[in-house]
């Protein structure tokens, strides 16, 4: 069956929270049996990482908490995404922006996606953007930011969907 959903994470190199917040959504999915509906990617807003793997700092946490990130390359955010993804998750609001200037797409272009910021599926931590790592260093503060919100998405997907019952 070809996934009928899917997932784009966005951040600004696309080396420490996007490929996180992809890693951990792919685990997620897996677990509950939904690859086959539910497909997940990552991409940055600027270009200096293109073809890199995951930030050493990304990787230990995914390696901590048994997740693999095995094949993940960095991209750029393309104009093609905003037709290609469902649900289009900025890791800020300043990656929403630039995903949104880089892809401007429109409804008349076949662009369906939702385009939001992560910490919208978690409101209740009372933060705006999910923090840099890469400046600050904090690593497994994102990871406790990113297992949250992915488990939300994963059930907003499932809610928006009709699949509550799928697989828990």
């Amino acid at each position: 069956m070809k996934p009928n959903i899917s997932v784009l994470f966005v951040c600004l190199g696309n080396i420490c929270r996007s490929p996180m917040a992809e890693a951990v959504m792919r685990k997620l999915v897996a677990e509950q049996g939904l690859e086959d509906r539910i497909t997940v990617d990552s991409a940055g807003t600027g270009d200096w990482h293109i073809g890199r793997e995951p930030h050493e700092g990304t990787r230990g946490v995914l390696d901590a908490h048994g997740i693999s990130y095995a094949g993940m390359k960095a991209r750029q955010v393309i104009p093609q995404d905003a037709v290609d993804f469902q649900y289009i998750v900025c890791m800020d609001r300043k990656n929403l922006k630039d995903a949104r200037e880089i892809m401007g797409q429109t409804a008349e272009d076949g662009a369906s996606g939702q385009v939001f910021t992560f910490m919208e599926l978690i409101p209740g931590r009372g933060v705006a953007d999910v923090p840099d790592p890469y400046y600050e260093g904090n690593f497994d503060y994102v990871y406790e930011l990113v297992d949250e919100g992915c488990s939300a998405l994963l059930d907003q997907i499932k809610a928006d969907m009709g699949w509550a019952k799928v697989l828990v």
